[in-house]
């Protein structure tokens, strides 16, 4: 790897000095696959395809991630004498550089950890680093900047006697190589990528079926809250819903009733969008679904969302025809959480994080449970998913246990009630000792029984504080 000059010579293929080396077969459900997920194929049914160039390194990366990365560092793993690669790594640069070498073990022992507990250690590793220009900043500047990122990275994995094989920089449409020292294959200006598509990896990708997704950026923004007009039309909308919730969850088995309400606006809502006429762009499909769902639907939702109950019953929306429809309701809903209610969209980010992942798009999953987290770092449903969804765990362990709840609801719905007594006990069946039990006089379904007319309105200030503690039953 410290030559590229020859490009033709066997013995630069990368990770190997077989003269066809594979890249593992990738699964086309799942561009992230997970290294047991993964099983060799024979080269007579599928095409192998051979990487020997750091060149032919920077077109595989969205590839081998599903994504084309941004301002992120990259770990891939590489097994046996062909560099197969496995598990593979992603985490954004951090901004300071004295988090660096923190950040460069954990990444190292993630990797190679993770790849250990699947019963195959890593032969080496190929890291890249993902950053564009800041302002007036050229590609080689950026190249420059990230280089004590990169040596750090190759002491961290040469700590844990797995070599770096390679580490890629991409800036600015070109790219450099940190192992390389001949100037005459990496030049010091860097090397223009490859036209996206033109690359033998990039047909066999796309005769394959695989499809490089949206960006994370791209991700982050159809998670984003709104900044335009209609912003503050739905601000008021949830100022409105605020209220009524309030007083409707005080009310006798008003808790109840709302969140049967919630959850059957949802499912209308979702009927709604599937029958919308199908959009292959993702903006347009954003915007459909905006129109789809009006301010005081939204309202109704988000608010009712902040109730723990409710919510794990949502989530149990998350396989089968439903889970689709169910994705795009939460990410609209996340785009409705503006102004001062930025707080209340860990709920839907936190759904449409664990439904992207358990449809198999862990990066979107990743992405909106990071954001989730941001509104809210105390959301304990986050708290857990992210871990899980970061640490690639199986989520099929998370939905059996969502199936059994659905299960378990069901039969108790089934059973008769027991029939409750009409009349007061009389003092004498109180068992000895026991002071007979005070009754709190019944209180009227408009509110206005005898605790409810001395308590005080809560005010414009603290009317969104109100509405969380009320409605939400986790931390």
């Amino acid at each position: 790897m410290a030559n590229h000059s020859e490009q033709n010579d066997p013995t630069d293929s990368i990770g190997s000095t077989d003269p066809t080396p594979p890249i593992e077969p990738i699964d086309p459900t799942s561009p992230t696959a997970p290294i047991d997920s993964i099983e060799r194929v024979d080269p007579i049914d599928e095409p192998l395809v051979t990487l020997r160039t750091p060149a032919e390194l920077a077109d595989a990366l969205p590839y081998l991630l599903g994504f084309r990365p941004e301002e992120s560092v990259v770990l891939i793993a590489l097994h046996g004498e062909r560099g197969r690669f496995g598990g593979r790594v992603r985490l954004g640069i951090p901004g300071r550089a004295e988090d660096w070498p923190p950040i460069a073990e954990q990444l190292a022992q993630c990797l190679v950890g993770g790849c250990e507990r699947r019963g195959a250690r890593p032969d080496g590793i190929v890291a890249f680093l993902c950053a564009e220009p800041v302002g007036a900043e050229s590609g080689r500047q950026v190249m420059e900047r990230l280089r004590p990122l990169a040596q750090v990275l190759r002491t961290a994995c040469g700590s844990l006697d797995v070599p770096v094989l390679e580490v890629v920089c991409i800036s600015a449409g070109r790219f450099w190589t940190y192992c390389c020292p001949n100037q005459e294959c990496c030049p010091p200006e860097g090397v223009p990528l490859l036209r996206p598509g033109t690359s033998v990896l990039a047909a066999a990708t796309a005769y394959a079926g695989v499809q490089v997704g949206v960006t994370p950026r791209e991700m982050r923004a159809r998670l984003t809250p709104w900044e335009s007009a209609a912003a503050k039309d739905q601000e008021a909308a949830l100022d409105a819903a605020g209220m009524a919730i309030v007083r409707r969850i005080l009310m006798e088995d008003g808790h109840a009733e709302v969140a049967a309400d919630t959850l059957d606006l949802a499912r209308r809502i979702m009927v709604r969008m599937t029958a919308a006429p199908p959009v292959s762009d993702r903006l347009e499909a954003d915007l459909q679904d905006d129109e789809l769902l009006a301010h005081d639907d939204a309202a109704a939702l988000i608010l009712g969302l902040q109730d723990r109950t409710t919510r794990d019953q949502a989530a149990e929306w998350m396989e089968g025809d439903i889970a689709a429809p169910a994705l795009r309701l939460w990410r609209a809903l996340a785009r409705r959480c503006v102004g001062a209610y930025g707080e209340h969209a860990a709920a839907p980010l936190s759904l449409a994080g664990w439904v992207a992942w358990s449809l198999g798009d862990t990066t979107e999953g990743q992405e909106a449970l990071d954001m989730a987290l941001c509104a809210d770092p105390r959301y304990t449903f986050a708290q857990l998913l992210h871990h899980a969804c970061t640490g690639d765990l199986d989520p099929e362990p998370i939905r059996r246990c969502l199936r059994r709840e659905r299960t378990d609801r069901s039969v108790t719905a089934l059973q008769p009630e027991l029939p409750l007594p009409t009349e007061p006990s009389e003092a004498a069946a109180e068992p000895a000792g026991i002071a007979p039990r005070r009754r709190r006089p019944a209180r009227q379904k408009d509110g206005t029984g005898s605790r409810a007319t001395d308590r005080p309105a809560t005010g414009p200030q603290n009317r969104r504080r109100t509405i969380r503690r009320a409605a939400r039953n986790d931390t």
